[in-house]
């Protein structure tokens, strides 16, 4: 992925949220296979950390991605941009967007250490049903994660972009982030917010 500088997305903690944040990734290997996949960052592990899922067995994508170097690639919220938000004259439309690409090697997890990525899972989403029996008794899980692969990937190179029109004079980024922020499309909306969450493109340069 091309990244210009000053669109780059630095610091552990940006890369962190954005993956919790974009947690659906596309897993793709070698061989151009990909697989759509929720995932859990571990931080803490290695250099760069580890992201952490599950195949269903049946998808053979994991008989040829063991211990293969893999890119997952997270998708941040994007939209269309009109030249028409821009003070600056001539201009052209273009397509704002974050996104990132994790690279490592992925290994198979054992039964028990996939047991434990499962339930890192749920803490995101529904912490709830770890205390749950009546819902998700421990013997139906055990029976059920025998039909899924479970995996880390060990990550040793991150690329993180954010296109957002930080690189535009002020009034060009206001502009646009004035035209997002009133739009009712679901892409635009989602847009602005990250922009305002980031305070980038909003017109503070």
């Amino acid at each position: 992925m091309h990244i210009p500088k000053n669109m780059e997305m630095t610091g552990e903690d940006a890369i962190k949220a954005f993956i919790s944040d974009y947690g659906f990734g596309l897993l793709v290997s070698n061989d151009l296979n990909a697989t759509h996949l929720p995932l859990i960052y571990e931080a803490e592990e290695g250099a760069l950390g580890c992201l952490y899922g599950h195949f269903g067995k049946a998808n053979a994508h994991w008989k040829v991605t063991e211990n293969q170097r893999v890119v997952v690639i997270f998708n941040g919220p994007h939209s269309y941009i009109s030249p028409s938000w821009y003070e600056t004259k001539p201009a052209v439309p273009t397509w704002n967007y974050a996104a990132m690409h994790c690279y490592g090697v992925l290994k198979l997890l054992s039964d028990k250490e996939n047991e434990w990525a499962m339930k890192q899972l749920l803490a995101k989403y529904e912490p709830a049903l770890l205390d749950a029996p009546e819902t998700m008794p421990s013997d139906y899980q055990a029976k059920l994660r025998q039909s899924v692969v479970g995996f880390k990937i060990v990550v040793d190179d991150i690329h993180a972009k954010e296109k957002l029109g930080q690189h535009r004079k002020a009034d060009d980024q206001t502009g646009v982030f004035a035209a997002l922020s009133d739009s009712t499309h679901p892409n635009d909306i989602a847009l602005s917010a990250y922009m305002k969450k980031r305070n980038l493109g909003i017109g503070n340069k």
